[in-house]
């Protein structure tokens, strides 16, 4: 359960595993890039229950804009299939499903089951059915007002504006230096903005938000259930499926099948919501890849300044090749001539650990 009114795990021993005065076991917690989550059962049956807390050390690198997510679980009830089941307690608290079973990060990368892309193709149809006028939960407040409906121009500039201001602006003191010697610059989504303006119109429907295959869990039935609403927003339905076959990592094939599904999906309830879709799907894949390299290379940042995690020099190679990667597959919309090379990585971060006066370019480590 994430709640409007929020329980407060900090009540419990240190918010570790064990029990509570009623005798209730806690497990947890399990953390997530935005909050940590905790799982108890209720008493007097088998159903358990989650709820979240939000991490200390936040960075945020995705817009959010619903108040509630459990409020808009909620609201969903009977329209989207296979989600957290919603139990109300009173009118200030909710309780959240855990979803029990197994989450498609543990399965091998590759091709969803016949099932599974049924379901998955299922859930895009419900949710496309869903408008601005039908969502009823509670949204937060747009300083500068929510782009006009149907204006996906608007919408992705709005995403790219998130993430230069508030992901590279907003922490260019500290982080500033390693983007340069990674060969991101400040105009890094000058080009994604410019692509922005040409993007073919759609009607704005519910978007997850977050379609990866860690919030994906399949049950004892073999059923496919959709988890983490958090970073849900009205808007471009395309942008769900970028961010979907973004965050797959999907072999090429398996790739092509899956926008196939969602368009046959999407064409089947509101053929307009399709509108376009081959032509933009790159764009939006763009932006998604390039976000990934502003948030991949602040988390590696972060996770190598944190304490007792072990020595430094042996996890700064698995976060440098993970960067690379990011970078690579970046490379096109970042308008890089070459990937740095591993060395070249690892020895931006060693740099940027050490502080300013060590930052700067080292032309001895090639590309």
């Amino acid at each position: 359960m994430t709640v409007a009114t929020t329980v407060d795990m900090r009540g419990y021993p240190r918010g570790r595993p064990g029990q509570v005065s009623d005798g209730t076991a806690i497990e947890g917690p399990y953390r997530g890039h935005y909050r940590e989550t905790y799982v108890f059962a209720l008493p007097g049956g088998p159903l358990r229950c989650k709820v979240h807390e939000p991490r200390s050390e936040l960075f945020r690198f995705d817009r959010t804009s619903f108040v509630s997510e459990d409020r808009l679980l909620l609201d969903l009830r009977g329209r989207v299939s296979r989600i957290p089941e919603i139990t109300v307690l009173d009118e200030h608290l909710l309780l959240q499903r855990f979803i029990e079973g197994r989450t498609l990060g543990r399965s091998p990368a590759g091709t969803l089951s016949a099932r599974h892309a049924g379901q998955l193709g299922q859930l895009f149809g419900e949710l496309v059915a869903l408008d601005a006028g039908s969502i009823g939960a509670r949204r937060l407040h747009d300083p500068v007002g929510p782009p006009a409906d149907g204006d996906t121009g608007a919408f992705l500039d709005g995403l790219v504006t998130f993430t230069e201001q508030q992901v590279y602006r907003l922490h260019q003191d500290r982080f500033g230096s390693l983007f340069r010697e990674l060969g991101v610059g400040e105009r890094a989504l000058d080009a994604i903005k410019a692509r922005s303006r040409g993007l073919t119109s759609r009607p704005f429907t519910l978007v997850h938000g977050d379609l990866h295959r860690l919030n994906f869990v399949v049950d004892a039935a073999d059923d496919l259930w959709t988890i983490d609403w958090e970073l849900s927003m009205i808007g471009d339905p395309l942008y769900d499926l970028a961010t979907h076959l973004h965050l797959m990592r999907y072999s090429p094939r398996e790739a092509g099948r899956t926008a196939c599904l969602w368009a046959g999906a999407v064409e089947s309830v509101r053929p307009e919501c399709a509108r376009g879709w081959r032509e933009d799907l790159a764009t939006l894949l763009a932006y998604k890849r390039v976000q990934s390299v502003y948030t991949d290379v602040i988390r590696g940042a972060i996770a190598l300044e944190q304490p007792g995690a072990g020595p430094v020099p042996g996890r700064l190679p698995v976060i440098a090749h993970r960067v690379r990667e990011v970078l690579s597959r970046a490379r096109v919309p970042l308008g890089l001539d070459a990937v740095p090379s591993l060395r070249r990585v690892m020895g931006a971060y060693a740099r940027w650990i050490q502080g300013p006066a060590s930052a700067g370019p080292h032309p001895e480590e090639h590309p």
